[in-house]
């Protein structure tokens, strides 16, 4: 049998330097609903379900399997992703802990007991819970962690019982290709778990959209999920988890050493490309301008280039033309006020400086919106009730944090951010795996973070039994 030649194909590039890592073929609506179909099938018949033994499993010949390939699987993240190595070794880390969490998750969170026999309507009953898979999952990724992102959205899928089918980001298919492949060597059914490489907008939505999905998974910008909700089949449930433009705020008595080594990592860790980022600083006008210089300084000592080389510090935007848009909002801030300390330039047609801005105005668009590039800017305030009205004045919200010793303080900000978590002396970027992670306002819907992914994607059944006997 010959090939086909008129398969669409899709070029996945490295976007340091633009080389062509992989060519891909790219699914079409017959393979959408080849793969929906048969997760369907699978879900509707339930002697076909995995037993909670089999998935634990599963699970646990996976993280072993991703165990024995991190050095690989960090080098595949960072040349297809632009992050640097050193932090894509921590990324795989990570992904193998999420499914060790989701082992954990499973021995330990089970139904409950519901009280009866508490009053006469309830006399001779006994009623418990437990746990059954909510439907088919759709996960549709973003590109900024290539592989702990989709083990944040299949292993919890997998957990719960789960057929799932996901779409990674055109820009950073191959590690979610290759953590599927794993599942299926560790022993999951291969129509259990798809992953389906889409570059056409118009498939991508139907198969979200079709009324044969139980739960919709999205990572990505507020712009598109917010769509694809507003599409979704009547009954099926969703979590998004968009971008911020995460504040900190700096009190007069802050540690400035551990704040300024903290907001470095932050702000540019993986060249600002997280959702959580270090963005807006807010800082007592004592210390502002002071502290705005040593990160400025810190900044420029920064290496930036290849993410597969262990030396580098940040790596590049994931396309030019985020490189160009950085830019832009950078000279706009400029031109309208705002102070140039470091960087403020590209570097090539991927990679930008690491940036420092002081006092930006409130109209412009790095004080405004999501930057998603490596710029870090600082504000001055007189007075911190000013500054918490300040960093609550956008419509998203997500995690924020305070430096500062006083403990009024610290408890002060935290009841006045708005934000899903308040860091304490720690930068807005801090996250492990197990822990509660959620966009508020158009930030996202829905609480992430492994645990919670899983009792998403789960229904939890009741049994009432009426006997004399209770």
């Amino acid at each position: 049998m010959t090939r086909e030649t008129n398969v669409p194909e899709l070029s996945v590039t490295a976007p340091f330097d633009g080389s062509e890592i992989a060519r891909l073929a790219v699914a079409g609506p017959a393979e959408i609903e080849v793969a929906l179909s048969r997760a369907a099938a699978m879900y509707r018949d339930r002697d076909q379900w995995l037993a909670l033994s089999d998935r634990i499993e599963v699970l646990r010949r996976a993280a072993d399997i991703m165990s024995g390939e991190a050095e690989a699987l960090a080098l595949k993240a960072a040349q297809e992703g632009g992050k640097p190595l050193v932090d894509s070794r921590v990324e795989v880390a990570r992904a193998i802990d999420s499914l060790h969490v989701c082992i954990e998750t499973l021995r330990s969170d089970a139904g409950h007991v519901i009280p009866m026999n508490v009053n006469a309507a309830s006399s001779g009953r006994i009623a418990m819970t437990r746990h059954e898979p909510i439907g088919v999952v759709v996960a549709v990724s973003a590109f900024n962690h290539p592989l702990n992102l989709i083990a944040h959205q299949v292993a919890p899928a997998v957990a719960a019982g789960c057929p799932v089918i996901v779409k990674p980001s055109e820009d950073t298919p191959l590690s979610c290709l290759r953590f599927v492949e794993i599942l299926h060597e560790a022993g999951l059914p291969q129509d259990w778990c798809r992953a389906l490489v889409i570059n056409d907008v118009a498939v991508a939505e139907a198969l979200v959209t079709d009324p044969r999905v139980g739960f919709f998974s999205f990572i990505g910008s507020a712009r598109v999920g917010w769509h694809l909700r507003s599409k979704l089949a009547p009954g099926t449930r969703c979590a998004l988890e968009h971008g911020g433009a995460a504040p900190v705020i700096l009190a007069q008595d802050a540690d400035v050493d551990t704040a300024l080594q903290s907001i470095l990592k932050g702000g540019f860790y993986h060249a600002g490309q997280v959702c959580v980022s270090v963005q807006r600083v807010f800082v007592d006008r004592h210390i502002a301008r002071g502290f705005a210089m040593r990160l400025g300084a810190e900044a420029s000592k920064l290496t930036v280039g290849d993410p597969t080389n262990a030396e580098s510090d940040v790596g590049p935007l994931i396309r030019p033309g985020e490189v160009d848009r950085v830019q832009d909002w950078v000279r706009e801030a400029v031109n309208a006020g705002a102070e140039l300390l470091a960087g403020g330039e590209k570097l090539s047609d991927s990679c930008y400086t690491p940036t420092v801005l002081f006092d930006p105005p409130a109209d412009v668009r790095i004080s405004s919106a999501e930057i998603f590039g490596p710029v870090v800017a600082i504000y001055p305030y007189d007075d911190i009730e000013d500054a918490f009205t300040r960093a609550n004045s956008l419509d998203y919200s997500f995690q924020a944090a305070v430096f500062a010793r006083n403990l009024d303080t610290i408890m002060r900000a935290y009841a006045r951010l708005d934000a899903s978590a308040v860091m304490v002396n720690d930068h807005t970027a801090f996250r492990v795996d197990w822990m509660p992670f959620a966009g508020l306002k158009q930030s996202g819907l829905g609480v992430g973070g492994v645990p919670h992914t899983l009792r998403d994607m789960q229904i939890e059944k009741m049994l009432v039994i009426r006997s004399p006997e209770l």
